[in-house]
């Protein structure tokens, strides 16, 4: 069973930095798709960054600039470095990896990270 676990999130001002963390179980391959998806109240989950392949990113246009996807397969991880950060950041952030073996997905999720932005 894949398993993903975020770390990372907190309370941060206006304008500062945060480093999110996520680990997987089990080897990661560049094949799997690698993802940070967010959620705040009221608002449906939103794509923040994504590794569609080791090489092939793709971020949300309101993050264009700030935010830095990396992943470290041997390490089983991945890391968004969040900087200049806005309030309207604030939200669960996700760890969501996708699988393929032999031409079939399967997709699993993490349990979350809370990122507060506020002064």
């Amino acid at each position: 069973q894949v398993q993903l676990v975020e770390s990372g999130g907190g309370l941060v001002q206006p304008g500062g930095s945060l480093r999110l963390s996520c680990a997987a179980s089990g080897r990661i391959f560049g094949t799997d798709e690698m993802s940070w998806y967010r959620q705040s109240p009221g608002r449906q989950r939103e794509l923040v960054a994504q590794f569609i392949h080791d090489t092939n990113i793709h971020y949300a246009d309101t993050v264009k600039g700030r935010f830095t996807i990396s992943r470290d397969n041997a390490k089983n991880t991945m890391w968004l470095q969040m900087n200049n950060l806005k309030p309207e950041d604030t939200a669960v952030y996700y760890c969501h990896r996708v699988v393929w073996r032999s031409g079939v997905p399967s997709t699993y999720w993490g349990r979350g990270t809370q990122v507060t932005v506020s002064s």
